[in-house]
């Protein structure tokens, strides 16, 4: 796959647009927070620390300490490209999380975002 940008892109300048958007829809940055750890494994310290510390996307899920098995079942497109059919493991992670971002804007209750 080309080297593509948003690999390098630190998740921190990318966090307040994520929050923002769920924030103009009634949610809160509580919940982004949420979802970030039930994606990556990460307990709010750590995820802090990776803002802190501006690391990029590649590393931020190369590293996750814990990637959820149940987001296997985030299925659904963003930005046209059905999420569950991304071959490239780091974009795939990175759509998942947008998806995510994308339901709690929409308003879904977070159990169903969290497929609990």
């Amino acid at each position: 796959m080309a080297d593509n940008g948003i690999y390098s892109t630190s998740v921190a300048s990318v966090y307040p647009l994520y929050v923002a958007k769920a924030e103009r829809k009634g949610r809160t940055q509580a919940e982004v927070d949420e979802i970030v750890r039930w994606l990556t494994g990460y307990s709010q310290e750590e995820f802090e620390s990776q803002l802190e510390k501006e690391t990029d996307f590649q590393t931020f899920f190369s590293e996750s300490p814990q990637p959820n098995p149940s987001r296997s079942l985030i299925t659904g497109v963003v930005c046209g490209v059905r999420v569950q059919d991304i071959e490239e493991p780091i974009m795939r992670e990175i759509r998942y999380l947008d998806k995510l971002i994308d339901e709690l804007a929409k308003g879904k209750a977070m159990e169903k975002i969290l497929r609990e």
